[in-house]
């Protein structure tokens, strides 16, 4: 999650162009082999969730003569290696039936015809969350489907706070949150007690951490990112709602309450009161931290909408289009995301249900704090924009962050604005 690679529009446009069939696979026992490709490594706790399902997969299905074959190529820090040959694959005509990819490059694959729609085969959608078809959908076609969910929120530390004299119980909850300004007079409180930033809010990222635990600030204001035909950049992007969502991001810095270049890990030793990070941390604090008493908190909202709005996606199971086994692969693709699935990686790392059956489960074994992460999705979940444009449209969006926080705090919004919703509409255009 924390380290993203973006996929070429153009570069996909190219290989699938020259993606042709290739000939069934057949074990030695007779079996016909499905195979499927994931990004993680065999000796992550993810991985070995994997891997237990395909085996599992493979003794459900061993009357019908068929098997999954998984293979694991863990991507490297840059977010290359398992793309790299992803890409290799696509101009040999070598792609496996299943393979693993980002959320929001869903359309980017779907239009270019690297994968295909898993509606005909997958006929228990209603199951799925909204946030994971949303994610998972390009032109009213599901093509497909998150292995887990995500969010973002802020951790506070217990004792930090109420050494500052904030009521624990005057917090803010999902169901009643904090508006924009009250945030603020929280992280002075907490600057003014410690002098020191009161919150990391991670605005040195240089990946998609920006656009996707940001892009909710956007939304509770009103506003977009692009139009929700995913054709318009212009006149969305740079409206006013934008503007008050980033003036609220770069008040945080010109006051003193975050910083472009925080103490590493200053949650985690008590060093900052607050972060803002994604659910993942909670297995950090679990496993590394276990003696901070912290808690979480959802996203501040526009003081005009009241509005609360919280990311959404992850990692997705697809089939491909050069499958000869489609009724196989969609049935792998289901099975690696069906219930047992989603519980079994729940309770091994700190992943987010994708199903209400499984949230009904999750739901009585979570902590509390994975619990407000629960509910905040559920009930405020948003993906992020759907386009083939979309590695351009993100990265606009995190130059967008660094033009008004790392090189000129003093820069106007609205000029920034411009210039790359400019950069988006380009990109949108061409990929349309």
């Amino acid at each position: 999650m924390k380290k993203w690679l973006l996929v070429s529009i153009s570069l996909l446009l190219m290989f699938a162009a020259v993606a042709c069939s290739k000939s069934e696979s057949v074990n030695s026992d007779g079996k016909k082999t499905i195979t499927m490709w994931v990004h993680i490594s065999d000796e992550n706790e993810e991985g070995k969730v994997y891997k237990k399902r395909v085996e599992a997969f493979n003794k459900n299905y061993a009357p019908d003569n068929i098997k999954a074959k998984i293979e694991f190529i863990p991507r490297s820090g840059n977010g290359g290696g398992y793309e790299d040959k992803v890409n290799a694959a696509l101009t040999t005509s070598t792609l496996p039936d299943v393979i693993t990819l980002d959320g929001p490059n869903t359309a980017a694959y779907a239009k270019s015809g690297v994968i295909a729609p898993l509606d005909e085969y997958v006929k228990d959608q209603e199951d799925l969350l909204p946030s994971i078809k949303q994610q998972g959908t390009y032109k009213d076609k599901l093509y497909a489907i998150g292995v887990s969910e995500s969010s973002v929120g802020i951790y506070y530390n217990k004792r930090m706070l109420q050494e500052a004299g904030v009521d624990l119980n005057t917090l803010p909850t999902v169901d009643n949150p904090w508006t924009w300004d009250q945030f603020l007079a929280l992280c002075k409180t907490l600057k003014d007690k410690y002098d020191k930033p009161a919150i990391d809010m991670q605005l040195q990222s240089k990946d998609e951490m920006l656009t996707y635990a940001l892009t909710p600030f956007v939304w509770s204001a009103d506003g977009d990112i692009i139009s929700k035909d995913g054709k318009k950049a212009e006149g969305v992007f740079n409206k006013k709602p934008t503007v008050e969502a980033l003036t609220f991001i770069q008040t945080m810095l010109k006051e003193g309450y975050t910083t472009r270049t925080p103490v590493k890990q200053a949650f985690e030793t008590e060093k900052y009161p607050m972060k803002f990070s994604g659910v993942w941390t909670v297995t950090d604090m679990k496993t590394n931290y276990q003696k901070v008493d912290y808690g979480v908190i959802p996203y501040p909202v526009s003081p005009k909408t009241k509005k609360l709005v919280s990311p959404s996606g992850s990692w997705q199971f697809a089939m491909t289009q050069t499958s000869e086994n489609k009724e196989w692969a969609a049935k792998l693709v289901d099975w690696m995301t069906n219930k047992d699935s989603n519980v079994e990686l729940s309770r091994t790392i700190a992943a987010l249900p994708v199903r209400y059956s499984s949230e009904k489960v999750m739901a009585k074994e979570f902590s509390d704090q994975m619990n407000v992460f629960l509910k905040q999705l559920k009930e405020t979940g948003h993906a992020r924009p759907v386009t083939p444009a979309y590695p351009q449209v993100t990265r606009a969006f995190q130059q967008t962050i660094d033009d008004i926080s790392f090189y000129d705090q003093n820069k106007d919004i609205q000029k920034v604005l411009d210039t790359h919703a400019k950069e988006m509409q380009s990109a949108i255009d061409k990929a349309n």
